[in-house]
């Protein structure tokens, strides 16, 4: 179990992931040997499981994104499942219940890409589309404790 040394921590490291380990010491009351150990300790027990850079897609290009509900026509789950992988603007991808099987996020540089991309998966899937217009909660980790 995390106990509130580690929570603080993760925190930390959610906010800045190249905070150095005098950084997370002084935050924590610890030394930075043992502020090391701990890290050592959650990452081998695959509570951390990578360290990340936030890049804007913006500075690529992207300039709109979507959230796309996508239903495979009958016998097309796969072919669906695969057409996602294969298209990098497809930036994430969530297998769900219900009516759509997948909740997709897709970066475009414009409308025509979006419609392009759409296009593809037309044979295989129904899609409906809602444009991302701002995100008052990027992605977070719900409550430690």
């Amino acid at each position: 179990m995390n106990d509130e040394i580690d929570q603080l921590l993760i925190s930390a490291l959610m906010q800045d992931s190249r905070s150095s380990l005098k950084t997370l010491a002084r935050i924590s009351g610890l030394s930075s040997p043992s502020v090391a150990q701990r890290i050592h300790k959650l990452e081998e027990r695959k509570v951390i499981t990578g360290y990340t850079v936030d890049v804007d897609p913006k500075a690529f290009g992207y300039q709109l994104q979507a959230i796309i509900r996508i239903r495979p026509l009958p016998g097309q789950l796969q072919e669906v499942e695969r057409q996602i992988q294969n298209t990098p603007q497809f930036t994430e991808c969530d297998k769900v219940t219900g009516d759509d099987c997948f909740i997709a996020r897709l970066h475009v540089r414009s409308i025509e890409q979006l419609d392009s991309l759409l296009d593809g998966l037309n044979a295989y899937a129904e899609t409906n589309t809602a444009i991302i217009k701002k995100s008052p909660v990027k992605r977070r980790l719900p409550p430690m404790g």
